[in-house]
């Protein structure tokens, strides 16, 4: 097993800073710990306390003493979030070795019961880092009494930036050569990033078939595809992937025969289910990031609140299609917004229809008699679709991505682009959160990780 730890910006931004002091310097880190279905460990950052001066005994550039009332409180502080608290200290200097010294494992041993025991959580953590020009190196790991230690392997920070960095004890991943012209383009670490990346696709019909097969030939090699629907003949001509012979085969299926075929070290989990069903929204949590290709409002919800409560990024996209009873095409839209810490969710930009979301979480049973009786919108029309314009969307949204994680765009970055092809024009904006809204910074649901229900939230069975 291995741990995950994902940092909001704000909070690595002061990590990064507080390395590059010439002296060592110690905090804790509150955060929460969720534990997927597959047994890996993602640790969410969600405050970042630093010990005041006076709680240091003696501190130099290679040694540090400190009095336990320096870090009590924060403990405490940990517990009533409901959270574990990580042990977080500096080893100064850009050649400096991120790796704990005889000194920090007697420490580890000294620290950990009282940790756990005034947090309430049964977990002790601890993180090392050490300034490098960009970022910072780290080791750390995660350990439950009596149980062997989970080794953070990767440090995922998210936000207006996107960077993913990996323990100094790994070895650098190896590049193959067909990625000659993706790393003269930006590099060979966002390379390495792309292929340590594992990211959920929700929805696998035109749009995010698109985005799938763009992600494996820029090099992701872990997949996790989520949909329900079965592929229909008027699906081939915008499903990446599929031919005639095809139809009648789940979706997921199709699209990931495909991108095997494109590159067979692709791994790719098959979940064939919709998102509004718990079982299937809580392996979203196996992701690092998240595209959003449904067309269903009710899935956008989930989505909307996963990304705050499990501090991943999601890139959600959509194509709308106008046109007169004649057939002929009036307008051609395009949106691809993105959920990070800090920015406006779907629900604050109002690009989910609560009315149809909720009808769309009624079985078949009870939607169909409250449309009879008018209390419930009608949901069975098909909307047009057209592969050109499903393509566009898709390549924006994964472009979304890479001016991210490589930072070749305007500063502060638009948190939603919009496409409005008919007219030749592109538009872009940045809303923050509303006042009092589960992903504002007040509501204390940033990173909140598993409730009770999931995510806070009334599902169907």
């Amino acid at each position: 097993m291995t741990a995950t730890l994902v940092l909001p910006q704000l909070i690595a931004d002061e990590l990064d800073t507080t390395a590059k002091l010439a002296i060592e310097t110690a905090g804790v880190l509150l955060a929460s710990v969720v534990i997927t279905d597959e047994g890996e460990t993602r640790i969410l950052g969600r405050k970042m306390r630093w010990l005041p001066e006076s709680s240091y005994i003696r501190r130099g550039i290679d040694h540090l003493s400190i009095a336990s009332d320096g870090y009590v409180p924060f403990l405490a502080e940990a517990e009533g979030m409901g959270g574990v608290a990580v042990w977080v200290h500096t080893h100064p200097g850009m050649d400096s070795v991120p790796q704990p010294s005889r000194h920090d494992e007697e420490v580890d041993h000294q620290i950990a019961d009282l940790f756990r025991l005034r947090s309430g959580s049964p977990f002790y953590g601890t993180l090392i880092a050490s300034p490098r020009a960009t970022g910072i190196a780290f080791t750390g790991y995660l350990q439950s009494e009596g149980e062997a230690r989970v080794p953070i392997v990767k440090l995922w920070e998210v936000g207006d930036r996107l960077r993913l960095t990996r323990s100094f004890d790994l070895a650098p991943l190896d590049i193959p050569p067909i990625f000659d012209r993706n790393v003269r383009a930006f590099g060979g670490s966002v390379q390495q990033a792309l292929g340590a990346l594992r990211i959920g696709i929700v929805g696998c019909g035109g749009t995010g078939s698109a985005v799938a097969e763009q992600l494996v030939r820029l090099g992701v090699r872990n997949l996790v595809l989520f949909d329900s629907d079965i592929l229909s003949a008027s699906n081939v001509t915008r499903v990446y992937g599929s031919s005639a012979s095809d139809v009648g085969r789940a979706k997921v299926d199709v699209l990931g025969d495909h991108l095997e075929r494109i590159a067979p070290d692709t791994r790719c989990e098959l979940v064939k289910s919709m998102i509004t069903l718990a079982p299937a929204a809580r392996r979203l949590c196996n992701c690092d990031i998240v595209f959003g290709c449904t067309d269903d409002n009710a899935g956008r919800l989930v989505l909307s609140r996963f990304s705050t409560y499990m501090l991943t990024p999601v890139i959600d996209s959509g194509v709308l299609l106008t046109s007169d009873v004649a057939g002929t095409l009036l307008g051609i839209d395009g949106r691809v917004t993105t959920l990070v810490p800090g920015q406006a969710c779907l629900v604050c930009r109002g690009r989910i229809d609560l009315t149809r979301a909720g009808a769309e979480l009624l079985t078949p049973d009870e939607r169909r008699r409250r449309e009879d009786e008018g209390y419930a919108p009608g949901l069975g029309r098909t909307e047009p679709a057209v592969v050109t314009f499903t393509t566009i969307v898709a390549a924006t949204a994964v472009s979304e991505l890479l001016e991210r994680l490589i930072g070749y765009g305007p500063k502060p970055r638009p948190s939603e682009v919009l496409l409005r092809c008919h007219d030749r024009e592109i538009s872009t904006n940045v809303e923050a959160p509303h006042m009092g809204h589960y992903c504002h910074e007040s509501s204390s649901k940033l990173g909140v990780g598993v409730t009770v229900p999931f995510l806070e939230q009334t599902w169907p069975t």
